[in-house]
């Protein structure tokens, strides 16, 4: 499956965002956005998610134009920069149709948490959940604005690979400030400078365009 998103064109008060956004995704390569803060990155996960209308887009699937808001197809999950399960741990596993006992051989440390109520857990403790839920449950699309904020670097890369692991069944895009980890677990990546996309096909390319110095690599 390949998802395309084209032609964006976004507007905040006259305030022109993104210009000509192109975007590429598929099945089997994690996609990876990078950009500046407010640049317009989580922007972009929300209009293909379907709760951003800008004044002009084009989504594909497999080439064809998707003319509804992608979350009404049930084929999409979204994990924003905000809290968005039930304040019940053991039903979100269940609303999600996720395995509690498989979560915690990755996650050894929850096992104490199945009766918790989310607002039980530390802010990165809930990220983690979050993350594994959306990653795990069964979807074809899968967006993740921010999913290693908060997070110790050991959780960081046991979400990395289980993110992974679920890439050869599902379309991941990825976005977030901790730009190694995106440039590291990413396969295709894509940089918003000025509006525009820029397909990031080598890591100089990111000096290139001064968004990194060489000694930030």
């Amino acid at each position: 499956m390949i998802l395309e998103l084209d032609n964006v064109e976004l507007y905040f008060k006259e305030k022109r965002i993104l210009n000509g956004i192109y975007l590429r995704a598929e099945i089997g390569k994690v996609t990876g956005i990078l950009g500046s803060n407010g640049c317009g990155k989580s922007c972009i996960l929300n209009i293909i998610f379907g709760t951003l209308k800008p004044k002009y887009k084009l989504i594909r699937l497999n080439n064809k134009p998707v003319l509804k808001p992608l979350y009404k197809t049930k084929r999409i999950h979204f994990l924003p920069q905000l809290p968005i399960t039930p304040n019940n741990l053991k039903l979100a596993f269940k609303l999600f149709q996720v395995n509690w006992n498989e979560f915690t051989t990755h996650f050894d440390s929850f096992s104490k948490y199945k009766d918790f109520k989310f607002y039980q857990l530390s802010g990165g403790e809930r990220r983690i959940v979050e993350t594994y839920i959306l990653l795990k449950s069964p979807t074809d699309i899968v967006l993740l604005d921010e999913p290693f904020s908060h997070i110790a670097p050991l959780y960081i890369e046991k979400i990395k690979s289980i993110i992974s692991e679920e890439k050869q069944q599902k379309i991941i895009i990825i976005t977030d400030h901790l730009y190694h980890d995106i440039i590291e677990t990413s396969d295709n990546l894509y940089l918003i400078k000025d509006g525009h996309s820029k397909l990031i096909t080598h890591v100089n390319m990111l000096e290139d365009y001064k968004y990194l110095s060489k000694s930030e690599f």
